[in-house]
């Protein structure tokens, strides 16, 4: 069965086409600048080199259909005909408490998934474009989406009800609900299987640090909590995303400076984190360089970044009743053994004990990166959310 995936951004596609018979990645890319002026597709398929092509994609209807042409081009593609795309996956950011696992797409689902853009919407239109650029260029094949919030749905009360008056959880859905799903799910499942245990028997917290991150604690495979909350704007400090803030600072700034609702949206999403403490970028390559050399603030960013993980690291610990694993993941998380180390100075009393020559070495690799006399493993393990969907997608495709 060959599947695939699709990640629809406000201006992109990320996707990957998977052969599932053997998990095996046929072709991988990105559709870019989608409705602007030098819209590319950046495409590798698993036997030549990448290749770009640019051209004039509108939409994502037209980004869809770029996808399908490359899948079946005779010199970049890797199958025949549209009959060998067997099935669609979609990662959804948002199911609210609706969609507690993956689900076949149908129109009811599709009108669901419409309903929660008020939960989600930086996000679910643009999942929801994909989802109907389908429909149009691959009529009457099946499609499934795996949403991002599912994995977190086992939490209990007290972790995802906020301090506000619970009516207001009722009416509106106003709770926290977690995202990076898949990712925390993979990771902590290839943690098990690394530490040759099973899943069911162990204490992780996964750490999926990308520009947008969040920690989850799970307790024998089920996440009982997660930094992100009602939006991905709770938690850690990130990119360009605030993170944990006083809910009056807003307040009070929005009266100091007479910002509507959108501009202290915008200040609290993509001019915060990072790029708003260094004033350098929101690219933690970019900010361990620039502390390298000596920028105060890019340093202030970093050490803020690092304490509020090993705060949050503390904290899980300590919401399991035990510790057997930090997993380090996504971009900054597989790639930077400068985080890791800073993170994990000052986990020793957990009995967290990081290997500096492992650490280093472990850039983009799947590695246990502690010392082998640590009570707590820690590793890096570099994510696949594309394959969590293929699998989703394979099941139910297979049991409908």
């Amino acid at each position: 069965m060959n599947i695939l995936v699709l990640n629809c951004g406000s201006s992109s596609i990320k996707y990957q086409f998977f052969d599932m018979d053997r998990e095996f990645t046929l072709a991988k890319g990105m559709v870019a600048r989608i409705g602007m002026t030098g819209a590319v597709v950046s495409h590798k398929p698993f036997d030549r080199p990448e290749v770009k092509v640019s051209g004039e994609i509108l939409d994502h209807i037209v980004a869809t259909s770029y996808v399908i042409s490359i899948l079946l081009s005779t010199n970049h593609g890797v199958i025949k005909d549209k009959s060998e795309i067997n099935a669609v996956g979609h990662r959804v950011a948002h199911g609210g408490e609706r969609f507690t696992q993956s689900m076949l797409i149908t129109d009811e689902v599709l009108s669901e998934i419409r309903n929660l853009i008020d939960l989600a919407p930086l996000h679910n239109p643009h999942n929801i474009r994909g989802i109907q650029a389908c429909k149009k260029t691959l009529p009457n094949i099946p499609q499934v989406a795996v949403f991002d919030t599912a994995f977190h749905h086992q939490m209990p009360p007290s972790a995802y009800i906020y301090g506000i008056p619970y009516i207001l959880y009722k009416k509106y859905g106003i709770r926290r609900y977690g995202f990076h799903g898949t990712s925390h799910y993979f990771v902590s499942q290839r943690a098990a299987d690394i530490i040759g245990k099973p899943l069911d028997e162990l204490k992780v917290i996964t750490c999926h640090l990308g520009n947008g991150a969040s920690l989850a604690a799970v307790d024998r495979g089920v996440s009982v909590d997660t930094s992100m909350g009602f939006t991905p704007l709770e938690g850690l400090l990130m990119g360009t995303r605030s993170g944990d803030l006083d809910p009056a600072v807003i307040l009070h700034i929005m009266g100091r400076e007479e910002l509507s609702l959108h501009e202290a949206n915008t200040l609290l999403n993509k001019h915060s984190g990072l790029i708003g403490i260094s004033g350098v970028s929101s690219d933690m390559r970019e900010i361990i360089d620039a502390s390298g050399s000596g920028h105060t603030n890019a340093k202030l960013g970093l050490d803020i970044y690092c304490y509020r993980l090993r705060k949050y690291i503390g904290s899980y610990a300590a919401a399991m009743n035990g510790l057997d694993a930090v997993v380090f993941t996504a971009g900054v998380g597989e790639n930077s053994p400068v985080v890791r180390e800073l993170t994990c100075h000052g986990l020793e009393f957990l009995g967290a004990d990081i290997d500096q020559e492992r650490n280093n070495a472990a850039i983009g690799k799947e590695m246990v990166i502690s010392r082998d006399d640590s009570r707590v493993k820690i590793l890096a393990i570099p994510t696949n959310e594309e394959l969590v969907i293929a699998r989703d997608t394979k099941n139910l495709i297979t049991n409908s």
